[in-house]
């Protein structure tokens, strides 16, 4: 299913952290690239874009709650990886990792943009990483974007 692309975002006096798995490099970084241009194109300035690293999809959730702990940043966007395995490893990580980045979002009350792959291969995460899938790091940053907003309505 492809998603709403009319989303409205503006990104207008906004700071972001982007914490990105560098677990799969070729992949997330693809996603990353586009979280950021998606930023400016909807206005924001590219060096209110903070960028984290993190080894892995694991340690995603800990660095976004860090950087959400802070007041000038209004929002993450989470980006990683994960590739099913010969285990039953890669549902129990995409679990938690999704699972604790909503606890964050929620508890900080600032949105989390998600694009944390969960895929059955390689080509998979390729084709949504700017493939014939499009490019879920823009995805997670026009809805975390487009959240700041509605937050910001609701709470007026």
């Amino acid at each position: 299913m492809k998603a709403d692309t009319n989303i409205s975002a503006d990104a207008r006096g906004l700071r972001v952290a982007i914490v990105t798995s560098v677990y799969h490099a070729e992949v997330t970084h693809a996603m990353e690239r586009d979280a950021v241009a998606e930023f400016v194109r909807a206005g924001g300035e590219a060096s209110q874009v903070m960028r984290i690293e993190a080894p892995g999809a694991f340690e995603v959730p800990l660095l976004v709650d860090a950087a959400l702990a802070r007041a000038d940043v209004h929002a993450a966007v989470a980006i990683g990886c994960i590739v099913r395995g010969e285990t039953t490893h890669d549902r129990h990580l995409g679990m938690a990792v999704t699972c604790e980045l909503s606890r964050i979002s929620v508890a900080r009350g600032k949105p989390v943009g998600l694009a944390v792959l969960t895929v059955e291969n390689m080509a998979q995460a390729r084709a949504r990483a700017g493939g014939e899938v499009g490019n879920k790091g823009t995805d997670a940053m026009r809805a975390a974007l487009a959240c700041v907003r509605r937050c910001e309505e609701i709470r007026r």
